[in-house]
């Protein structure tokens, strides 16, 4: 409690949700639950945790470690601006990741045009090339 009054607080699950970082509540008290929310370097591992401005938040949403910094306590879940205004996002920048080593699925560049899918022609060789056959 200060001089002008007490801080403001509020649940944590309705804090990611109100900032945008989540499409729903229950999202947001999920990943809290499972403990992948830490609040000043502490897991917590309960959505109803009290946050006020000040505390610095970590997450992993979207295959990004975001860090977020609490500015303010929304009222409502309004428009992004207003939801960007809640928080400074000190996150490190996203590495660019070559996406084959990323884990996407690699694309075939053989083929009757060079591009697209195998012909059946192209696919009895590989299998043969895999020792399939």
């Amino acid at each position: 409690m200060t001089a002008e009054g007490p801080v403001p607080s509020q649940r944590l699950d309705k804090w990611l949700w109100h900032a945008r970082f989540f499409k729903t509540r229950t999202l947001a008290a999920r990943v809290v639950s499972e403990g992948k929310v830490r609040v000043d370097g502490a897991p917590v591992s309960k959505p109803a945790r009290q946050i006020s401005p000040g505390v610095t938040l970590t997450f992993s949403k979207d295959d990004r470690v975001r860090v977020i910094h609490v500015l303010g306590i929304g009222d409502r879940r309004g428009p992004a601006p207003e939801a960007q205004a809640l928080y400074d996002d000190q996150s490190p920048a996203p590495a660019s990741v070559n996406p084959a080593a990323r884990g996407a699925n690699p694309r075939f560049e053989g083929g009757k045009h060079g591009t697209g899918r195998p012909t059946k022609r192209d696919r009895r060789q590989m299998d043969r090339f895999d020792g399939l056959e």
